[in-house]
């Protein structure tokens, strides 16, 4: 463990980031998985421009032909073995399955390979763990595809919270909720909330101490599509998180409360994805008897700051390319992605136990 900890030097790994600091692209990228997520990535990496060879990879034949059709440029392969074997391959984007993530990371990653994962990470904790010592040893890139965490209007969320405005946070609550996409490996928590787990984290700067969660299965015994989290941090900041893929409408909403002021990040709003709400509750300081007892409410204006989008996903890419360019260290790396699975993991686990609060495993890495 203490000779893969030396790898790292203030963000860049040791005798990596010197011969690679006058690079300006990279020989190869790969996308491994072209279902829901991999033609995206694809399209992302070839407006990128950022790699002489771009490859697309994946077992199913039509789905090979169509990114074919779309990006004639982009070469296509059948053969996970041939992306790791082909030295001009740098970095791998992989998109399957979520029970696939790990074994296949792990594979590229022993092959001196950089590696995005996209959500989550792995299955278990001890999974992400290993990829992370796996990566450090061979001196490659660990990403995790928190998507989210390069959006600008979650960004903006952590900017204002950060400046104070709101003050001290009190609680989140979160839905993402639509009807479908049903996945076959993963319940809906590992699905739809690894979204707002990440976003959660990253806005409070640190993991709940306990979760607790109670869902339903109505279509696949033992694949839960509808779940309510509850993530609880020190400090009495609680969490809630609502995910479902039975819901009539697409709902992708976020409010933070704070002691001054209150947050709201809607996605699916065109025009005004963060608005601030100058309202609040303040309690008499003196008071004689509890009939004095009063609260006095604050409602104040509201405000949508600007915000410059960019998609994600396309700062994401370029994020990755840079990464590996410049033997960086990722805004979401391997420890992120952990940090994530441990809440799910707990979560999992409370499911299993009809809602019992189940503390988070720390990771035994850093």
């Amino acid at each position: 463990m203490n000779q893969n900890s030396e790898l790292r030097v203030d963000g860049d790994y040791r005798g990596v980031n010197s011969a690679l600091s006058e690079r300006t692209g990279l020989r190869g990228v790969a996308v491994v998985g072209l279902g829901y997520w991999g033609p995206n990535w694809i399209r992302n990496l070839n407006q990128l421009q950022r790699a002489e060879r771009l490859v697309a990879c994946d077992l199913d034949r039509e789905r090979r032909e169509r990114i074919g059709n779309m990006f004639p440029g982009v070469e296509l392969s059948s053969s996970l073995d041939d992306v790791i074997e082909d030295p001009d391959i740098e970095g791998v984007v992989v998109a399957t399955p979520v029970g696939t993530h790990y074994p296949i990371a792990r594979q590229l990653l022993e092959a001196g390979k950089s590696v995005l994962v996209e959500k989550p990470l792995a299955t278990s904790v001890a999974q992400g763990e290993d990829l992370v010592r796996v990566a450090r040893r061979n001196r490659a890139v660990l990403m995790v595809g928190h998507t989210f965490e390069y959006s600008a209007p979650v960004l903006k969320l952590a900017e204002v919270i950060a400046t104070g405005e709101i003050g001290e946070i009190f609680y989140i609550s979160s839905t993402r909720a639509n009807l479908g996409l049903f996945q076959r490996d993963v319940n809906v928590a590992w699905d739809l909330a690894t979204h707002d787990i990440s976003i959660i984290l990253m806005l409070m700067g640190r993991t709940p101490e306990a979760v607790s969660c109670q869902g339903r299965s109505h279509y696949r015994e033992g694949v839960e599509d509808v779940a309510m989290l509850e993530l609880h941090f020190s400090g009495n900041v609680i969490a809630f998180i609502h995910v479902s893929w039975l819901d009539p409408n697409k709902i992708r909403r976020t409010t933070i409360v704070g002691s001054r002021k209150m947050l709201v990040y809607d996605d699916t709003d065109l025009h005004e994805k963060v608005r601030i709400y100058d309202k609040g509750v303040s309690v008499q300081r003196y008071y004689d008897t509890y009939a004095d007892f009063q609260l006095s409410y604050r409602y104040g204006d509201v405000h949508s700051p600007r915000v410059e989008e960019t998609e994600p996903l396309h700062v994401e890419c370029e994020h990755f390319i840079d990464c590996i360019e410049h033997g960086q260290e990722p805004r979401t790396d391997g420890l992120v992605g952990i940090r994530v699975v441990s809440v799910l993991e707990a979560a999992n686990q409370s499911l299993q136990n009809g809602g019992t609060l189940v503390p988070v495993v720390r990771p035994s890495i850093d």
